[in-house]
C-alpha cells in the first residue's frame, strides 16, 4: 500500500512529519527567502521603468509578480497546501480575507459618499444664512 504523505506528495513549502533534520526545513525556508527576494527585486526594477516591459504594461507586471509573492508566502512561510490538515488554515485565511476587504471596501464606500456630499464654501455660508 502507497504511503499518503510520500515524498513526491508534498507541496514545495510544507516539511511534514515524516523528513528528519532540520536541515529539510531551512532548505525549504532558505529557497523561499530567495524567491520571495528575487521577486522583490524585480518588482524594483519593473517600477523603476528601466524599459524591461511596455510601458503601460507596467502596472499589470506588477500585479502578477505581487501575486506571485503573495503564493510564495503562503506556500514556503504560512506552510497553506492542499491537504487535508490544512483545511482550518484555509478557512481562516479566507475568513480573514473577507473581513479586511469588508473593513476596505466599506471604508471606501463612507468616503465616497463622505465626498459626494460635501458642500462648497459658498453652498455652506448660503445653507448657514448668511450672504
Amino acid at each position: 500500500m502507497s504511503d499518503p504523505h510520500h515524498q513526491s506528495d508534498r507541496a514545495p513549502g510544507d516539511e511534514g512529519e515524516g523528513q528528519s533534520g532540520v536541515a529539510k526545513g531551512i532548505l525549504g525556508y532558505g529557497i523561499g527567502l530567495v524567491l520571495a527576494a528575487g521577486l522583490t527585486i524585480v518588482s524594483f526594477g519593473v517600477a523603476a521603468g528601466y524599459g524591461w516591459i511596455y510601458q503601460p504594461g507596467i502596472p499589470v507586471m506588477l500585479l502578477v509578480l505581487a501575486v506571485a509573492q503573495m503564493g510564495v508566502h503562503l506556500v514556503f512561510f504560512l506552510h497553506i497546501t492542499t491537504g487535508p490538515d490544512n483545511t482550518n488554515n484555509v478557512l481562516a485565511l479566507a475568513f480573514g480575507t473577507l473581513i479586511v476587504a469588508l473593513i476596505v471596501i466599506g471604508s471606501l464606500w463612507i468616503m465616497a459618499n463622505l465626498n459626494h456630499m460635501n458642500m462648497s464654501p459658498g453652498e455652506m455660508a448660503r445653507h448657514m444664512g448668511g450672504f
